[in-house]
C-alpha cells in the first residue's frame, strides 16, 4: 500500500469492548448505555472513565438523556473537566440544569475556562442566581468579565450568541506580520476562527481575509490588497436574522459590532447550525400545539404545555358540533350524512394542514413576502380545487353506490361539499399565516388550531346545508 493509501486508510477497531459504544448509524448502543449503567451503580468511577474517556462530548450528552437521574449524578462526577466543559452546551436544557445542580462549584469554574465565551454563557445562564455567584467568584477575572459581559445582552441576541474571542489586524499589516502574530498569541487565540478581521484605527472592520487566503499569499503581501467585503452582524440583532443572513449568503463566520460599529466579536457557522435546528424545532412543536419539551422535561410539565392547546382544542370541537346541532333534523332523516361527515371535515383539515405548514415555511425562509403573497394565495386555491376535482368523483361515485337505496344524490353532494371545503382549507390554510404574520405574531403558534377549526365548522356547513338544500 502507498503512502497516500496508508494515510486515509479506515483506522482498525480498538479491541477493547467497552469502545464498541457507537452502532452503524452513530447512535449508543444498548450494550454500552448497560455498561455505564452497571459501573454506576457499582460505584465503580474508575471504570466510568475508561468508558466515558474517549467519546465525543456530543455522545456523553447523548448518554445523559438515556440515564434516569440518580445515574447521571454518578456520572457526572467521573468525567475529566475537560470532557464536562465541551459535553454542557451539547445537554438538553432541562438535563443540564440537572447536571449543573450536581457539579461542585470548583470543578465547575474549572470547566468553564474551557469554553468559548459563548458556550460558557449558556452554561452560567442555567445556573440559580446563588450557584451563579459563587460559580463565577471563582474564575479568573478575565473570564468572568467575558461571561457578565454576553449576559448583559438580550438572550436571543447576535451579542448573546457571539464568541468575544475574535482575530483582528490593523489595515497596515502584511500577511507575514499577521502570520507571525498568530504564532506568538498561542492560547489567547479562538478556539475556532475562519477569518482575520481587518480594522481601522477606531477597531471598526472594514474586511475580512479568509485563512485560506492567508497561507495562500506571499508574506510580503498587505491585508488590504486581500481583504474581501464582510457582513457585520449588529450586537442587538435577533438570532434568526442572523440565521438567515448566514444561511442566505453562505456564510463561516462574521464580524459582530456594537452601536459605533466597532468590532466586539464573532459568531461562526457552528453556532448558526444550533440556532437553525432550534428555530425549527420550536416552529414544528407549535404547529402542533406542543410546547419544548427534551427528554428531561418532567410529566407535570409536558403535561402544563399541553393541556392549554387541548383546551383550545376542545373548544373549537364544540364549534364544530353546535353547527352540527342546527342541522339535527336533516341528520335525523338521512343518517347516513352521520357516516360521512368526518370524511368532508378530516379531508378539509388535511388539506388546510398543508397549505398551513408549506406557507409558515415559506415566511420562515422569506421566500414569502407581499411581493409574491398574490401568487402563493391564488396558487394554493388552484391546488385546492384541482384536488377537489379529483377526490370529489371518488368519494362521490362510492357514497353514491353505498346508499344507492337511499338516495343516489348524497354522492353528488359530498362530492360538491369536498370541492368547496378544499377550497375554503386553502384560503385559510394561506391567509391564517400571512394574517398572524402582519400582525407581528408568530404564525406557527396559533394557526393549527384556527386551520382545523375553521375547516371542520365550514366542512360541517357547506355539507349539511347542501344536503338540506338538495335531499329535503
Amino acid at each position: 500500500m502507498s503512502t497516500t493509501d496508508s494515510a486515509f486508510a479506515p483506522a482498525e477497531a480498538p479491541d477493547n469492548e467497552d469502545h464498541a459504544a457507537l452502532d452503524e448509524d452513530y447512535v449508543l448502543t444498548p450494550q454500552f448505555v448497560e455498561k455505564v449503567v452497571d459501573a454506576a451503580d457499582d460505584g465503580d468511577g474508575m471504570r466510568l472513565r475508561s468508558l466515558l474517556e474517549d467519546l465525543h462530548p456530543a455522545d456523553v450528552a447523548d448518554l445523559m438523556g438515556f440515564l434516569t437521574s440518580e445515574h447521571r449524578a454518578v456520572v457526572v462526577l467521573w468525567l475529566p473537566p475537560e470532557l464536562l466543559a465541551e459535553t454542557l452546551p451539547e445537554l438538553d436544557d432541562g438535563i443540564r440544569e440537572e447536571v449543573l445542580e450536581r457539579v461542585p462549584h470548583g470543578t465547575l469554574a474549572e470547566a468553564l475556562q474551557e469554553l468559548d465565551s459563548d458556550d460558557a454563557a449558556a452554561v452560567v445562564e442555567d445556573l440559580e442566581d446563588d450557584q451563579r455567584e459563587r460559580v463565577l467568584a471563582a474564575m479568573p477575572d478575565v473570564d468572568r468579565a467575558a461571561i457578565e459581559s454576553s449576559l448583559g445582552y438580550d438572550e436571543e441576541s447576535a451579542g448573546r450568541l457571539m464568541q468575544r474571542e475574535v482575530m483582528a489586524a490593523p489595515q497596515f499589516w502584511s500577511v507575514g506580520d499577521t502570520i507571525d502574530h498568530i504564532r506568538k498569541q498561542g492560547d489567547d487565540l479562538p478556539e475556532l476562527f475562519f477569518d482575520i478581521y481587518v480594522v481601522d484605527p477606531l477597531n471598526r472592520p472594514v474586511g475580512g481575509v479568509p485563512i485560506s487566503g492567508l497561507l495562500r499569499a506571499p508574506r510580503s503581501a498587505a491585508l488590504a490588497e486581500l481583504m474581501e467585503p464582510v457582513n457585520e452582524i449588529a450586537v442587538d440583532q435577533d438570532q434568526e436574522e442572523v440565521a438567515y443572513i448566514f444561511e442566505k449568503y453562505h456564510l463561516i463566520s462574521a464580524p459582530v459590532v456594537d452601536a459605533a460599529g466597532r468590532l466586539v466579536g464573532q459568531i461562526t457557522v457552528d453556532d448558526i447550525v444550533n440556532i437553525i435546528q432550534e428555530e425549527n424545532r420550536e416552529d414544528i412543536l407549535r404547529l402542533a400545539g406542543v410546547a419544548d419539551e427534551d427528554r428531561g422535561s418532567s410529566v407535570s410539565e409536558i403535561v402544563r404545555g399541553r393541556v392549554p392547546w387541548l383546551a383550545i382544542n376542545l373548544a373549537t370541537a364544540a364549534l364544530g358540533a353546535s353547527v352540527i346541532g342546527l342541522f339535527e333534523g336533516t341528520i335525523q332523516q338521512i343518517v347516513a350524512l352521520a357516516v360521512l361527515m368526518p370524511i368532508v371535515s378530516a379531508i378539509g383539515g388535511n388539506a388546510g394542514t398543508q397549505a398551513l405548514t408549506v406557507t409558515v415555511r415559506a415566511l420562515a425562509t422569506r421566500e414569502l413576502n407581499s411581493a409574491n403573497a398574490m401568487r402563493t394565495f391564488l396558487r394554493e386555491l388552484a391546488v385546492g380545487v384541482a384536488n377537489g376535482l379529483v377526490l370529489a368523483p371518488l368519494i362521490g361515485v362510492a357514497a353514491g353506490f353505498w346508499f344507492r337505496d337511499e338516495d343516489w344524490r348524497i354522492g353528488l353532494v359530498i362530492g360538491a361539499a369536498m370541492i368547496l371545503n378544499l377550497l375554503v382549507a386553502a384560503c385559510i390554510g394561506v391567509l391564517t399565516p400571512l394574517t398572524l404574520s402582519k400582525l407581528k405574531f408568530d404564525p406557527a403558534v396559533s394557526s393549527a388550531v384556527f386551520v382545523t377549526a375553521t375547516t371542520d365548522f365550514f366542512g360541517f356547513l357547506i355539507f349539511l346545508g347542501l344536503a338540506t338544500m338538495v335531499l329535503l
